[in-house]
Formats: C-alpha cells, sequence, structure tokens
C-alpha cells in the first residue's frame, strides 16, 4: 500500500532571517524536472495550520527559488510557515506498466518557525520535504521485472542523492527520511526486490 514519503531536516540557526538561507540551501540541492523548473506554488501560513493562509500565489512557469524565497522575505516570523512546491523528473510507468518516461512530479518544501504550531519543527524539521507517495520508489503495483527494477533503482537513486546532498550541503545537523506509518522505505525496498529473487 502506498505511504507518503518525507524528509526532515534541522539546522542549528534557523530563527528570523535565518531560515531564507538553509530554505535556499536545500533548494540547490534538489533537481528540478526539464520540463516544469522552478517554484510553481507558495503558501505562508501563520501561527499554526488551522488558521488561513496569508499569502497563497501559483507561478506558471515556475520562478526561480531566489524570487520564491523575495516572495516570503516580507513576512518572515518565527511562528510563521512557508510552504514552496516545486517538481523533480521521475521514472512513471504508462497503464500497461510497460512503457516508462521521465515525468514531473510534485515535490513540497515545508519551512517552519521554530514558534510555528507550538514547535512542531522539533518532530517535523526546520524544512521537511513532502515526496507525495513512496509508489514511484517501489511500484507495488506492478510485477518485479527487469525493466521495473531499473526504473526503481533509478528513482531511489534520485532520492538518495538528494537526501544525501540536503544533509551534507546545508548546513543541517541532521536528517530523518520518513514515512507517514514510520515504515522503513530501506526495508520496504528490499523486500519488495527480495522477491523477484
Amino acid at each position: 500500500m502506498a505511504d507518503s514519503l518525507y524528509l526532515s531536516l534541522w539546522f542549528p540557526d534557523f530563527s528570523g532571517p535565518a531560515m531564507l538561507p538553509h530554505a535556499m540551501a536545500v533548494f540547490q540541492q534538489f533537481p528540478q524536472a526539464a520540463q516544469r523548473p522552478g517554484i510553481s506554488y507558495i503558501t505562508v501560513q501563520p501561527v499554526s495550520w488551522n488558521e488561513p493562509s496569508v499569502v497563497e500565489r501559483r507561478f506558471s512557469p515556475g520562478i526561480p527559488a531566489e524570487e520564491a524565497l523575495v516572495v516570503a522575505a516580507d513576512m518572515i516570523h518565527d511562528d510563521f510557515a512557508y510552504t514552496f512546491e516545486a517538481a523533480w523528473d521521475l521514472w512513471t510507468p504508462d497503464d500497461t506498466g510497460e512503457k516508462w518516461e521521465l515525468k514531473p512530479s510534485a515535490v513540497k518544501f515545508i519551512v517552519q518557525g521554530e514558534e510555528f504550531d507550538d514547535g512542531a519543527y522539533e518532530q517535523m524539521g526546520h524544512i521537511e520535504v513532502d515526496f507525495g507517495l513512496d509508489a514511484p520508489f517501489l511500484q507495488e503495483n506492478l510485477t518485479l521485472t527487469e525493466q521495473v527494477q531499473d526504473k526503481v533503482r533509478l528513482n531511489v537513486g534520485k532520492l538518495v542523492e538528494f537526501t544525501m546532498k540536503a544533509e551534507m550541503n546545508t548546513r543541517a545537523t541532521a536528517r530523518l527520511l520518513w514515512s507517514e506509518s514510520e515504515e522503513n522505505l530501506a526495508q520496504k525496498l528490499i523486500a519488495r526486490l527480495q522477491k523477484v529473487q
């Protein structure tokens, strides 16, 4: 069963204007979709997720990360959260599961001030990356052929590479790749690939 997949990142200094350089550093590690580069959506959320957003903007085509951060810069507060949506290319099967192509897949970057939602960052990370469902990394609904294995490996490789770069090149002090059900993606992947052997 498909499960939502996240990457949480924590930083040593994340108050006020310090949020923006960290967010920019994470964006710089992200391999953007060839057909849909840039940030396509921004929201600014005050106090908690229960409050209405104060800014909501869509961009088509997407705007560079630097411009997206300028939109948020006027409203930097420790009790606000900022969501930026971008896309990356993942191998995706057609309806038959036989023909594959690289297609843009949405990813959300949620930047949370330390006072937002009663300090939710402690559990969720200063920056939480929401990859959506883990289906592109497991393809559990398809028979595990050599082609399916190859595409799964390529998608997982992209995920692992971004996760490593996001930790190593951003001054993050901790990272956690996790799923909503708290099942370990690596264990699920190993179990999936062993079914074929």
